[in-house]
């Protein structure tokens, strides 16, 4: 959605979902159920029928990773966590609270350097690789 957010700056007028479906190479039933979490927080505003798509609500200046990731219901940031295999182990159990523990540290620096993220210092970036011809991903 990052991608979207930055391509609907630059784009003049809405951008449909079977647009943005293309350019994620996903189904446009999956771009407007995605894009609802961000329309429903006031970040996007879409329009039906002829000449319709969807449009940035607020400058991407107003809008930080934080906000994206909120809109996008919060999905789950790490691909490791507690084990539940043998909840009764003591092992286990002391892993877990580690575990739980350094992660939960983890989740909260990285959600706090989210918020200091703004789409728009996405943008500035994407544009400064472009204009030193970098073929970085």
């Amino acid at each position: 959605m990052l991608h979207v957010l930055i391509h609907m700056a630059r784009h003049d007028g809405p951008v449909t979902s079977e647009v943005i479906a293309r350019m994620l190479n996903t189904n446009p039933v999956v771009v407007r159920r995605t894009m609802a979490g961000l329309r429903d927080h006031g970040y996007v505003a879409s329009g039906k029928g002829h000449g319709g798509g969807w449009v940035l609500n607020r400058p991407l200046e107003s809008i930080t990773l934080r906000d994206v990731y909120d809109a996008l219901g919060a999905p789950t940031l790490f691909a490791i966590g507690p084990a539940d295999d043998a909840p009764d182990c003591l092992v286990e159990q002391a892993v877990n609270a580690a575990m739980s523990e350094a992660l939960a540290e983890a989740e909260r620096r990285l959600l706090s350097q989210f918020g200091r993220v703004t789409i728009a210092s996405l943008a500035a970036d994407f544009d400064r690789r472009l204009m030193a011809g970098s073929t970085d991903p």
